[in-house]
């Protein structure tokens, strides 16, 4: 998903400005590190796991008695199915599993098509870079959906979480309260706000649009001329305009952990969503990053609660 050379652009950008580029990775001072593991489970018992990572390493690692998991829905480690994509939050110097999350995908977009009457299927656009997908939504998740989605119209905005199964992506959950308007109404930000605040507070979401290792955070306020992303520079929040390279220093505010992030992509999808999120207290409105699965993770974040209080600031 990262655009090329993106680390060039970082050094190049910094020199301009005259500041120091930075490095990505998390800040020493938010306690032990968090570590996040993508892989195929090539064998896995109540106590141990072993998984086969992207690029065909085998790690051999210890399953906390207290790890939990999930595979649409709640579930004990050792019930994983052999073969399943999981990514697991690793602790102890990245050597104990304590959450994992198999076969887990997120499905974010503008609704084009919507047909059936139980299984309801559903086509996105999911901006310039994502393309069109098509999500399931079985019928004994229809009812959980459609609460938080009442516009089941194209036009509209959905955002769910759910799992890859048989070749297709059945959505369980839903990720956020669909906005009431429509994508391309977006409410435009409070005139006081102008990117003046050396901290911005919103929501931070995460994203299956990445590749599986990849760290790094789409950002909606990124120039459509330089990123080729047509639909860029839409937010509700009054955020600065950033190039692809940028670092930001990105806060969870709930589990207080922090770490610079490179922006890595076009955020067009996360800017259209005014929403808040209610983890620990209520974020302000609008996303201000949408994080790549393994960053998510590593700053604290569930995937299957889907967002976590964030601030925001130049890196």
């Amino acid at each position: 998903m990262a655009y090329p050379s993106v680390e060039r652009r970082r050094v190049l950008a910094a020199a301009a400005l005259g500041r120091e580029s930075g490095v990505p990775g998390p800040d020493p001072a938010g306690g032990d590190p968090l570590r996040a593991v993508a892989g195929k489970i090539l064998d896995i018992s109540p106590h141990l796991v072993t998984v086969e990572t992207a690029g065909g390493e085998e790690e051999r690692l210890v399953i906390a008695p207290w790890a939990t998991a999930w595979h649409g829905a709640d579930s004990a480690p050792a019930d994983l199915p052999v073969g399943s994509s999981v990514m697991m939050r690793m602790l102890r110097e990245g050597r104990v599993v304590e959450r994992i999350w198999a076969d887990t995908t997120r499905v974010t977009g503008t609704i084009l098509s919507v047909e059936g009457r139980r299984d309801v299927t559903v086509e996105l656009d999911c901006g310039s870079h994502r393309g069109r997908r098509t999500v399931v939504i079985p019928y004994r998740a229809t009812g959980r959906l459609r609460v938080r989605h009442p516009q089941f119209e194209p036009g509209y905005l959905f955002d769910a979480i759910g799992v890859r199964r048989d070749g297709a992506v059945l959505a369980l959950l839903p990720a956020t309260s669909q906005p009431a308007y429509p994508a391309r109404a977006v409410p435009a930000p409070p005139p006081a706000y102008g990117g003046t605040h050396s901290r911005i507070s919103g929501t931070a979401t995460w994203s299956d649009a990445f590749d599986e290792e990849e760290r790094g955070l789409a950002y909606p306020m990124v120039e459509r001329s330089d990123t080729g992303c047509p639909d860029a520079e839409v937010s509700c929040v009054g955020l600065p305009y950033l190039a692809i390279g940028s670092l930001l220093q990105v806060r969870n505010v709930c589990a207080e952990r922090s770490a610079s992030v490179q922006i890595v992509a076009c955020g067009c999808l996360a800017g259209r969503f005014c929403d808040r999120c209610v983890e620990c207290g209520t974020s302000p409105r609008g996303r201000i990053a949408e994080l790549s699965a393994p960053t998510f993770v590593e700053l604290g974040g569930d995937l299957v609660k889907g967002c976590f209080n964030a601030q925001i600031g130049l890196g």
